[in-house]
Formats: structure tokens, sequence, C-alpha cells
């Protein structure tokens, strides 16, 4: 009899007997049945044939493994039964770590289904996006250990990037080379800086695969592509139409593109393949999925923080192009206290934002926008002044916005909890603010007070 406990059983028994006589005694429990699991429990052991032969060649080579990845509403049923076995039988675990993969749900955060008909057809994203769009979108939506919310929107912004990377790919191939141009220095200050970049961007990559944040290593590789070679490497070497690029840059960049290529494999494996085997001779039969990846050497971190000083630098003076309705075509001079620019990247801003030179100056510029990185003040000198009116404007509205942040990080460290809580990183990040504040608001101040003398 199939019951849920032994009562419904004896029922069950005499009903189907008709015999009213029966007791407990008379039904015993079949001995010839498994726990549904129980097959499951031996399969870190089993698929290496280790309960035939303990002590084979395969399971001494690959028992432990490394990673089981699961869904979590499994785990005592499974999970915690394989470790269970693997101790019985093994004498230790059967896996290192545990991945737990998320549910995969739409943007109303149903879990899809058949039934509800709210799951997308695979093959038709495949052609609609590309297979390597979508293997980014599924990779997008899905953080480490939390249910995955798709949207039509992620293959789509997969897709994108495989177009960038394309297009990238076409600008490149298209340079003209030429060995007797000299390299330039702003792109000599580009290679070296991008190759820092890439190896500080590999270690933050190795150490998200160590945690098995797979989604954030791709957002790190994406960033490095999108962002830091075509967004600023690309344009800074990148030659006057018409004109060669010198050798020793066309080279590097090969190069630099063919390491990116491999760093985006494992998320783009199809496009990758086919740039990697057109940057290069190949030889017959390889294929960068059995390459090497390139191994993170040490960066200069102080270097790449100037760098994002010059980023800054660059975005303010186009602000100021913009603002003026001043053309790209027409030079501008850039007037900076001095060492403020970092020195060592001139070349990239005067490339960037079509300067005509870098001036250093000691005091305030007359007739010239300013703006300011961090605690130095910028000045482009501009040929019809400048509205004195509106920079006092602008000046009050930014002495605001700082003496509130400012408010905000003072009260934060006042707090007693907060600072003997707080880990020392995140304290000397506050100060830090706390100081940059301070300056900030002394030199806003002091353009103030210089501009309504007149």
């Amino acid at each position: 009899m199939v019951a849920v406990n032994e009562e419904e059983a004896l029922k069950k028994a005499r009903s189907v007997t008709g015999r009213v006589d029966l007791t407990m005694n008379d039904l015993r429990q079949d001995e010839d049945v498994l726990d549904t699991w129980f097959s499951s429990w031996l399969w870190p052991i089993t698929c290496f044939d280790g309960i035939n032969h303990p002590d084979n060649e395969d399971i001494k080579y690959y028992y432990p493994s490394n990673v089981l990845v699961t869904a979590p509403d499994i785990l005592f049923f499974w999970v915690a039964r394989m470790i269970i076995a693997g101790y019985e039988y093994r004498g230790r675990e059967p896996f290192g770590d545990v991945y737990l993969t998320g549910m995969v749900r739409d943007k109303q955060n149903r879990k899809m289904s058949k039934s509800l008909g709210n799951s997308p057809d695979p093959i038709g994203l495949i052609d609609k996006y590309g297979a390597d769009g979508v293997r980014v979108g599924m990779l997008l939506c899905s953080p480490a250990g939390n249910d995955l919310l798709y949207d039509d929107s992620l293959p789509e912004q997969g897709r994108n990037f495989a177009n960038k990377i394309w297009n990238a790919f076409r600008l490149v191939i298209s340079m003209n080379p030429d060995d007797s141009v000299e390299q330039p220095a702003a792109s000599e200050a580009a290679v070296i800086w991008m190759r820092n970049t890439i190896d500080k961007t590999l270690a933050d990559i190795e150490d998200s695969f160590v945690r098995y944040r797979i989604s954030d290593a791709l957002m790190q590789a994406y960033k490095l592509f999108w962002d830091d070679f075509s967004g600023w490497f690309l344009e800074i070497i990148k030659p006057a139409f018409g004109k060669p690029v010198d050798g020793v840059t066309y080279h590097e960049t090969i190069a630099i593109f063919g390491d990116l290529m491999k760093i985006l494999h494992p998320f783009m494996p199809f496009i990758t393949e086919e740039i990697w085997q057109s940057l290069a001779v190949r030889p017959e039969g390889s294929s960068i999925m059995v390459e090497d990846m390139p191994l993170p050497a040490p960066y200069e971190a102080g270097m790449l923080m100037r760098f994002d000083t010059v980023r800054e630098i660059v975005s303010a003076v186009r602000a100021v192009r913009k603002e003026k309705n001043i053309p790209l075509r027409e030079p501008l001079v850039l007037c900076a206290s001095p060492g403020a620019t970092g020195n060592e990247f001139d070349q990239v801003i005067i490339r960037m934002c079509n300067l005509s030179e870098i001036r250093v100056v000691d005091g305030k510029v007359e007739g010239a926008a300013s703006f300011r990185i961090g605690t130095s003040e910028f000045f482009v000198p501009l040929s019809e002044g400048i509205d004195h009116e509106d920079e006092i404007r602008k000046l009050k509205e930014e002495l605001v916005y700082q003496e509130g942040f400012l408010a905000s990080v003072l009260k934060k460290l006042s707090n007693e909890k907060f600072v003997s809580n707080a880990p020392p990183r995140v304290l000397e990040t506050e100060r830090k603010k706390e100081a940059d504040s301070r300056a900030r608001i002394a030199t806003i101040r002091e353009s103030l007070a210089h501009l309504q003398k007149k």
C-alpha cells in the first residue's frame, strides 16, 4: 500500500483486501528501496568509478573537484548529502566551493516558465542579437547568487558592444603604418598608460574570477575596451585624416588589440576569434581559445590616477568650448599652475583639446573661463573675454554645492559610532574628501573675490 503514513496504509489494506481484522503487524515496509537522492549522493565519486574501484587513477586525480554549480533549493537534498557521502567513502569533501545560481525571472520578477509563456526563444534571440550578444546579456543580468532579471535590452546591449568591437577593429586595420614617421609624444604616453590600465584591469578581473563574480569580470573587461581603449586610447593615437600612423604605435596597437580579444574571449568567443585571426598571420590550426590569457604585471597606480585628472581636464576644456560656442578646429591656450596637469600627459591634453600650448601661470588670468580639478584652478583665455556676472553666478552655485557636500562629510566624521566602526581606509577616504572640499571652497571664494572687484 502506498500511503502518507501507517494509519492510512492500514485503512487502504483493509479496504483492498476486505479484511477488517488486519493490524499494523500484518504490514511491513518494503526493504528494497533507496532514498530518492541516493544515487545523487554519490555523483562526485561514481562519475570517476570510485565506488567499484576506489583508488583508480581518475578519482585520485580529479577528486575532490574545484567547484559545484547548483541552485539553492537543493542544498539539503543534494549538496549536503554529497558532502556526507564524500567524507564517508573518500574521507574528505567532494568539492572546494559551491556556486549558487539564481532563478531566471522576467522584468516583472516572475519565474520564467512554459505555462506563463514568458520565456524568450533562445534561437530567436541569437538570430536577432547574435550568440555573443546573448551571452553578454545573460552575464550582465546574473550577479553572483542573485536571480537573473532578464530583459531584451540586455542582449541588445551585448550586440551593441559587439558592434563597438568590430568598428574599433575596422578603424585599426584601416590605419596606414609608416615606420619612417616618428612616434608622437602623445601616442607614446598613451601606449604606456594603456598597458598599465590593462595590467590593473587584469588584476581586477582575476580577483573577480577567484570570487566567482563573473558578471563583475565582464563589466571590468567591458569598460576596459569601451571606455579606455575605444574612448581614449584610439582617440589619442588616431592620425589626422589621410595621414599615416607611426609604425611603433601601430604595432603596439595591434598587440594591445590582441590582448583585449584574449581578455574578452571567455565572454564573447565568436567575434574575438574572428578578429584575433585577422589581426596577424596565424599558424595553421591555431585558435584564440587555446592561447594563454595575458597575465597582469605590476602597474603604476599613481600614473593611472594622474591620467584620471587628465580625463577631467579634457572634459572641462570641451565643456568650455561647448558653453562658449568655440569650434573644435580653433586652437585654445590652457593656463594652469606649475604641475597642475601632471606634465607627463601634457601632449595628450594638447592633442585631445586642440591646444596651441599649456601655459604655466602663478595667479589669475584676466578674461578667461576657469574651472577647477581637485584643488587646482585652470584658465582658458577667451578672445572676447567672459561674462563676469555669469561666472559669478556659476561660482556661487558651485560654492553652495561644495559647502553642502562638506557639511555632509563633517556630519559623518562627527558621528562617534561611524568613526569607531569604520575601516581605516574608509576613514582615510572621508578625511580626504574633507580636505579636498575645503581646498575647493577656498579656491571658489578666492575666484569670487577676484571677479567681484571688477
